[in-house]
């Protein structure tokens, strides 16, 4: 394990919409190093920065024309460089989001791949044999040039799949992940690692990091091509970071990934917490944590501490915290959230409680991602402070309402969320026992009940977590584990203290949050 990934806490920053410094009313490199002493004022000490690479924008930069150069709208280079030297000055550090399942169609290698002509990028994508040819569960692209065959993709329509082969191939195209093809799309790949990480980047977010072998059903061809990944990493880049948009961590780590993130889609529960009908952490009370917190102990026993599972507080993919949660609600959850193990990530603007903006047409293809993309709100003044641009020529329109949150509103106003939030940020980096990698245990979640509690465990101190989202006081009995809580001496509260009965229960206050100091344990 990197040790400085041990109390990162991430900020991703989504630079379309962070912050303009040209006028163009698009974000830029420059626009983060701007505000780089913001981040790591809040008191995150790392970044996932989203695509950043040269591409066409069919899908907001995850359709990438050039992996070795920048997008020309955020800056240069040399841009890029200067962003990474400014964050190692503050001691913290960056990940790039890695595509590498697929590229844009007016990638040069597609390009040359579309010729019927046999040539280096032939098989740099997967192509059946035949244009009448659909393969079963794929996507495709047909018709478009003179070479023979239809091209499988991984997402949208422009969005051609690299080949790293087929773990069981029922078809003569498909290919074995050591035929030559898959072989030169792998070391491409490290190419690419290479370039950005002698430019002084920290390592990388890696795309649909699933989807690389195909036809691979318990994944066994997709771990065995990220091992030689991370095998080439440790002999060239021994101290670079790969953190997997996965939502398996137990394949994951096995691959050689050090942290995977929980999905909002998949078998995870994750959206039982903020985003359904009812979500666990809103006052109403009605929620669910049990099939969420069941799910998430069985991943983390599969983990067997080799890794991370990271429990973002959003991302561009998902809806804004706020188009469920009250800016209040929003407190409790991010006291869950920085106080689970694993890296917290925190999208940009949740901070701040920003809003889902409704009724936005699509934009680079964001679809009803569209409005979780806007632009960062800052201040009061003129559009928010993200863009001197006239507003028709912005990303994205701001929120319109007139209320709606903003930096310089909240910071270093007591009781406000981005007040909060940092405040759980350092009250995180003071005890170690709510480390990423510190243990968990002693679980008290019931079925469509609350509170919600947990023990946070290092070898020097152990932490007592009772989070009760709804609006109700609970009377509890947590168990044995809890006996020690030392009450009077709370490391964290917010909503009113918790209190003993006296006959060996807990009374929690309704909409609270606690980080307790279990007695004895505190070297």
């Amino acid at each position: 394990m990197r040790e400085w990934l041990n109390n990162a806490v991430f900020y991703e920053i989504y630079p379309q919409s962070f912050q303009d410094t040209n006028g163009d009313g698009i974000g830029d490199f420059r626009g983060i190093i701007k505000r780089l002493d913001y981040i790591k004022e809040l008191g995150c000490n790392a970044i996932w920065m989203n695509p950043c690479f040269a591409s066409p924008f069919g899908d907001a930069g995850y359709d990438i024309s050039d992996f070795y150069q920048a997008a020309p709208r955020y800056g240069t280079n040399e841009d890029l460089k200067e962003l990474f030297e400014e964050v190692h000055k503050r001691d913290m550090h960056i990940l790039l989001d890695l595509v590498m399942g697929h590229t844009s169609v007016e990638h040069k290698w597609f390009q040359e791949s579309m010729k019927p002509e046999k040539n280096e990028y032939t098989d740099r994508y997967i192509w059946t044999d035949s244009v009448w040819e659909t393969p079963e569960g794929a996507q495709t692209l047909r018709g478009i040039s003179d070479r023979d065959g239809s091209c499988i993709v991984n997402f949208f329509s422009h969005q051609p799949a690299l080949n790293y082969g087929y773990y069981e191939r029922t078809a003569p195209w498909q290919q074995s992940p050591e035929d030559p093809g898959p072989r030169a799309s792998l070391e491409e790949l490290k190419n690419v690692m290479r370039f950005w990480l002698s430019m002084g980047c920290d390592g990388f977010r890696v795309d649909m990091a699933h989807s690389m072998v195909k036809n691979d059903p318990e994944s066994k061809g997709t771990i065995a091509f990220w091992k030689k990944v991370r095998a080439f990493l440790e002999e060239e880049f021994p101290n670079a970071v790969m953190v997997s948009e996965w939502g398996e961590p137990d394949k994951a780590l096995e691959g050689g990934f050090h942290m995977d993130f929980l999905l909002h889609f998949g078998p995870s529960h994750y959206n039982d917490l903020f985003r359904c009908e009812k979500p666990f952490f809103s006052s109403e009370g009605k929620g669910n944590i049990r099939e969420f917190m069941d799910r998430y102990l069985e991943n983390y026993g599969k983990t067997n501490g080799k890794g991370l599972i990271c429990i973002p507080s959003g991302n561009h993919d998902m809806d804004r915290l706020a188009r469920t949660l009250t800016p209040e609600e929003t407190k409790v959850a991010f006291a869950f959230l920085l106080s689970m193990p694993g890296a917290p990530f925190l999208y940009y603007g949740d901070e701040i409680g920003m809003r889902y903006v409704e009724g936005l047409h699509s934009k680079e293809g964001g679809y009803n991602r569209t409005g979780s993309r806007t632009p960062m709100q800052w201040e009061k003044g003129v559009n928010a402070g993200f863009s001197a641009a006239p507003a028709e020529q912005l990303y994205l329109p701001l929120d319109p309402a007139k209320d709606r949150p903003c930096v310089a509103e909240q910071l270093g106003k007591e009781g406000s969320l981005l007040e909060e939030v940092r405040r759980l940020i350092q009250i995180r980096q003071d005890h170690p026992a709510l480390w990423n990698n510190a243990k968990i245990g002693g679980i008290y979640a019931k079925e469509n009940a609350y509170p919600l509690a947990y023990i946070r465990a290092c070898e020097t101190e152990a932490i007592a977590v009772v989070i009760n989202p709804g609006n109700k006081p609970q009377t509890v009995d947590l168990g044995a584990a809890y006996a020690d809580m030392d009450l009077e001496n709370p490391v964290y509260t917010i909503g009113g203290q918790m209190s003993s009965d006296g006959e060996g229960r807990w009374i929690v206050p309704g909409a609270s949050a606690a980080f307790i100091p279990i007695k004895g344990t505190v070297g």
